[in-house]
């Protein structure tokens, strides 16, 4: 079976929309359970305005933190951040993170929302970033938010993510990895299938990752066929937790235990220690005063949690 990569966002966009605001330690403390369960590649934080995400405040020094960190250095996670502008990722990189991961929004109403400018400005900006990380040795993934729908204009064309991705392959401006972003779950399979088959066909070759949110029930479902449409990464968030704080009802992303645990058994994923993973996901629950919306969490795994005969 086709090797899929897990990864793991809780980090940042499992907690960015909560209203108990973790402090650094507490994010470092979450960061070291996931890469002790088997995360390689974690979403730590995003760079963005604290003002408008104090979730997200003292990214830099929780980067460097992390950094500093013997745990860390032995198990060589690869440390992404989110930016969306260039100010954002010029600090991710100075900071010392492994991946810059960029977002354009596929709606015009919510990049203006999101970002606070036209996506025209986005994808200029997108050029200076890319250089930007590419001169510091770091991976650039490039995600398209709302790329199923949109809280504001409705409908999205499913045509809109590859003529985005077609644009910056005309300008020479593709990333190392393209990824589509379901913020507000409201896409089906045949959403995925149509809309990663056409970014396939104006991207033959390029790597792609696929992000849910469970909104509708649909992130299970919508992750399977993103595989059987060459998805070779998957975003989750231990929990089950997420949300984004500029998208009206935008609820939690896939649960990574309930996810790791359909993939493991389907033979796409290996090397994540799922009790570990539940764990996490309770623990982070705990922090934040909330049940995980995982379902993992209460089921527990299978054939480990067979009760007794009476």
């Amino acid at each position: 079976m086709a090797e899929v990569t897990l990864v793991e966002v809780a980090p940042r966009d499992g907690i960015q929309n909560e209203p108990t605001i973790l402090d650094r330690a507490m994010k470092q403390a979450l960061i070291g359970k996931l890469v002790a369960a088997g995360l390689r590649r974690i979403e730590v934080t995003s760079f963005v305005n604290p003002k408008r995400v104090p979730q997200m405040a003292g990214a830099g020094d929780l980067v460097s933190a992390l950094r500093d960190d013997p745990a860390m250095a032995v198990a060589k996670p690869s440390l992404s951040a989110l930016a969306l502008n260039l100010r954002g990722a010029r600090e991710a990189i100075a900071a010392g993170v492994d991946e810059v991961t960029y977002v354009v929004v596929a709606s015009e109403t919510f990049n203006q929302r999101n970002q606070g400018v036209p996506i025209a400005e986005t994808l200029a900006q997108w050029r200076d970033v890319r250089a930007a990380a590419r001169e510091a040795g770091c991976m650039t993934s490039l995600t398209i938010a709302a790329a199923f729908g949109c809280p504001f204009e409705g409908e999205v064309d499913p045509g809109r993510p590859a003529a985005i991705a077609a644009e910056l392959a005309a300008a020479d401006a593709l990333p190392d990895e393209i990824a589509l972003a379901d913020t507000i779950g409201v896409a089906a399979p045949g959403d995925v299938t149509t809309r990663f088959a056409l970014l396939r066909e104006a991207l033959p070759d390029l790597p792609l990752r696929a992000h849910f949110h469970n909104t509708r029930n649909t992130g299970l479902a919508n992750a399977v066929t993103a595989i059987a449409s060459g998805v070779t990464a998957l975003d989750a968030s231990v929990g089950g937790f997420g949300g984004c704080p500029f998208a009206p009802a935008a609820t939690g992303n896939v649960p990574s235990e309930d996810l790791t645990y359909m993939l493991q058994r389907m033979g796409h994923l290996g090397g994540i220690d799922l009790d570990a993973l539940i764990a996490t996901g309770n623990w982070l629950g705990e922090q934040l005063g909330k049940q995980p919306p995982a379902l993992l969490g209460r089921a527990g795994t299978f054939p480990g949690n067979l009760g007794k005969a009476a």
